[in-house]
């Protein structure tokens, strides 16, 4: 039985690019889906073929139960969408931007009001309600988009870069905004560059890279490919990196990583709190000096780094020529712009 969201084989292409090259996705009804990658990896262009305003070259999707080839209409009533930019009319007040998107999906007047008034509230916008929304500032802008989308209640909704541009302090209320909703059973399909955005929102990860879906899991089941626990030491004297290197290969699950910069050898390891006592010993006998050392697990930037720098070189979906670890390396900063597709 389909779940909420069900695609088989999507394809897009513009031109030469295959900008979505035969995509796989399902989400149960009520589940969160992140879909991660660098600028250009085709994650809009999959959102986009999910909500009707692009028709796949080839394959299948079936969103809310809707065909979004055969029943296009049908599924636009199901879902909402919120884009990389807030769809908010400036001249209007808050209020005003959502008691139109009520009426113009069909709610009389009154009820296109109560439900504005609900959804201030919601968004904590209230207080802001009867401003005009040219005076917003840029994570209040985010807040009354996002509400626009739920004026309808839809049961399947599509987040694409939802904090892109944000503070943190806008980000963080606006998280705190999409976790009420998953609360409440909405399904959810969000795309990002963020990797914290993904770990904290996300119950299921589809890492995206030159149009094609190269991993999948839990946050936590990605983590585990990067290796486990890692031991992490910072020498006093750069001269010692080469010597703690080379003790701690004896530790490790595989070569250790030297970062020379920043003075510090890191390692994956099995054996957690107990192993780390005994490297602490071991390097007070070699007579090696450190400031730090911690057993650390790895970060969700590690393990999207390590796919996209093993997925092959080539044309990446929706963007410029170039290698998928510099694509990579761009996604991950936290200033990478917008996904421009």
């Amino acid at each position: 039985m389909p779940g909420a969201i069900h695609a088989r084989g999507l394809v897009k292409t513009f031109g030469e690019v295959r900008a979505v090259d035969g995509v796989d996705l399902d989400v149960p009804e009520g589940g969160v889906l992140g879909l991660l990658g660098p600028n250009g990896a085709g994650k809009t262009t999959t959102v986009r073929l999910l909500t009707t305003l692009l028709r796949p070259d080839a394959g299948t999707a079936v969103v809310a139960g809707h065909d979004v080839v055969r029943e296009p209409d049908r599924v636009r009533l199901s879902i909402g969408l919120s884009g990389q930019f807030a769809a908010v009319d400036d001249r209007l007040t808050g209020r005003e931007n959502l008691r139109m998107i009520g009426e113009l999906y069909g709610l009389r007047s009154r009820a296109a009001r109560q439900r504005a008034d609900e959804l201030l509230d919601r968004f904590d916008l209230s207080a802001a309600g009867d401003r005009v929304s040219s005076t917003y500032s840029g994570g209040m802008k985010r807040r009354l988009d996002l509400a626009g989308a739920l004026v309808v209640r839809p049961s399947v909704m599509f987040l694409d870069e939802p904090s892109v541009g944000l503070d943190p302090t806008s980000r963080l209320m606006l998280w705190d905004a999409i976790e009420d909703l998953v609360a409440q059973g909405t399904t959810l399909l969000l795309t990002t560059q963020y990797l914290e955005e993904a770990d904290r929102l996300a119950q299921d990860i589809a890492v995206v890279d030159h149009g094609r879906i190269i991993a999948r899991g839990t946050p936590r089941d990605l983590k585990a490919q990067a290796g486990g626990q890692h031991i992490e030491v910072v020498v006093a004297w750069p001269e010692q990196l080469d010597p703690a290197a080379s003790l701690l290969a004896r530790f490790g699950s595989r070569a250790p990583d030297v970062d020379r910069p920043r003075a510090t050898v890191s390692v994956p390891v099995d054996g957690g709190v107990r192993l780390l006592t005994e490297v602490i010993a071991a390097l007070d006998a070699d007579g090696i000096e450190i400031t730090d050392i911690g057993l650390r697990r790895p970060t969700l930037d590690e393990v999207f780094l390590g796919l996209t720098e093993e997925t092959p070189a080539g044309t990446p979906a929706d963007g410029p020529t170039g290698t998928a670890k510099a694509t990579a390396r761009t996604a991950v900063g936290a200033g990478a712009p917008s996904e421009k597709e």
